[in-house]
């Protein structure tokens, strides 16, 4: 079987997936273009560093930017014409109805195809619906039939992207065409074999991994991605639907996780109850599966169940604040620490703490937010009237609560002096529940938890 050895490549798209991919395979030592469209954007990457908050990425950009193998650039006829493999990592906007909106993806394909050369290889990184690429693969029929197709889902957490590229659990790549699946798959091991002296630029800490290359069909390659992040979606659900019973019942969430985890059958990871998930992914991936069965005659109920738990968490937290409230929100005082849907990143996309404080302001409470690096991105989705700030001590400048609605360590190491400076009967909504609520329960101050 001859595997095609690949010099140059293009990245269509430099967002969070396609920036972290280009940048990373120049290191590995391939030539690599980064074509992004958007002006504003591609100006700073020109700069040699990233448009939005990813620890160690910036270094990481700048030395490949150095180096020369590095190209931003806006331009099809640049890049695509001259490479053997085109990555697409383009955006897949929700529709109204939850489906994928998949313009962006097939814009790119067809743009692609008109300029690639023989026998070159189109790798689909964006996550898209299952039967996607059996689409784009007639549409490369009528331009160019040499083209192979290969899906390869990105499986990068917001915050640890970096990290989870280099020290992966695995590499999924599919198509029909199995030199071209091995070729993507070496392209991996490349990166492999530098990512230690990757790592040290990044200054990440290097840790032992010995992750799986996967080769597959195309369909399962596709449904794999959304199938993982759904899976992890409704854990996350699961845990908050605990949660609400034991709220009920009088046991603590986080007690019942620790030992529920503790089965290596279950594990621990996201079994965590608070505030719901948000970001680019979860919420877009299991509206996407469900609108996936629905196209194929399958009514995955167990999603949809996972959605609408998920959805109800940001007004859960504000009922909570509410009760604790006498049932009167009207003119409190309410300071909202956190608007990044996590820790780690920029990204305020379908934020529980945006919801949250939403909720409140609607209520008639005072809201006053912070977050130390998505202010700037949740701008525009919070409600006119809260006032956003630049200091967690301006955020929590004569509060009558406080909602920790992202994990940020800085939130969460906070100690129990702190607050009562603020105000000595002060209310605190931990809805990550990430504090130390013994300590909390032993000050005059309101400890509320989720579950707990």
């Amino acid at each position: 079987m001859a595997i095609m050895q690949p010099s140059t490549i293009t990245v269509l798209g430099a967002g969070y997936v396609g920036l972290t991919t280009a940048a990373l395979l120049a290191h590995a030592g391939y030539t690599v273009y980064a074509l992004e469209p958007n002006k504003a954007r591609l100006d700073v990457i020109k700069q040699g560093r990233s448009f939005f908050y990813e620890a160690g990425l910036d270094p990481v950009i700048k030395t490949a930017l150095e180096s020369g193998k590095f190209i931003p650039t806006n331009s099809y006829e640049d890049s695509v014409p001259g490479s053997d493999v085109v990555f697409s990592c383009v955006g897949t906007p929700d529709n109204p109805d939850g489906s994928s909106n998949l313009s962006y993806v097939f814009s790119a394909a067809e743009q692609a195809a008109k300029l690639m050369k023989q026998s070159a290889v189109f790798v689909q990184k964006s996550t898209v619906p299952v039967g996607t690429g059996a689409k784009i693969q007639e549409l490369f029929s009528t331009i160019n039939q040499s083209l192979h197709y290969v899906s390869n889902p990105e499986f990068l957490r917001e915050g640890t992207a970096l990290e989870d590229t280099l020290f992966f659990d695995r590499v999924v790549a599919g198509g029909d065409h199995t030199e071209s699946v091995q070729t993507v798959l070496s392209l991996y091991h490349q990166l492999e074999a530098q990512r230690d002296s990757i790592a040290a630029i990044a200054a990440i800490t290097s840790t032992e991994a010995k992750g799986e290359y996967i080769a597959t069909g195309l369909a399962s390659a596709e449904l794999i991605k959304v199938t993982a992040n759904a899976f992890l979606a409704l854990k996350i659900s699961f845990a908050n639907s605990i949660a609400k019973l034991a709220d009920k019942s009088g046991a603590d969430v986080v007690e019942v996780m620790d030992a529920v985890g503790a089965d290596k059958r279950i594990g621990r990871a996201f079994l965590n109850a608070g505030r719901g998930y948000g970001g680019g992914c979860f919420p877009k991936d299991v509206s996407g599966l469900i609108s996936s069965g629905l196209d194929y005659g399958v009514d995955l109920e167990i999603m949809q169940a996972a959605q609408g738990v998920n959805g109800s968490m940001p007004g859960y937290v504000a009922e909570k604040l509410l009760q604790a409230l006498n049932g009167n929100l009207e003119g409190a005082s309410i300071a909202i620490l956190g608007l990044a849907f996590k820790a780690g990143t920029s990204d305020s996309r379908k934020s529980p703490g945006v919801a949250i404080a939403n909720i409140l302001s609607k209520a008639g409470a005072v809201v006053t937010a912070y977050d130390p690096k998505a202010n700037e991105e949740a701008k525009e989705d919070l409600l006119s009237n809260i006032t956003l700030v630049d200091s967690l001590d301006d955020c929590v400048q004569n509060a009558t609560a406080v909602v920790i609605a992202t994990e940020w360590s800085e939130f969460a190491s906070l100690p129990v002096t702190f607050y009562q400076q603020i105000n000595s009967s002060l209310i605190i909504v931990d809805a990550v529940n990430k504090l130390d609520k013994h300590a909390l329960a032993q000050s005059n101050l309101q400890y509320i938890g989720i579950g707990r």
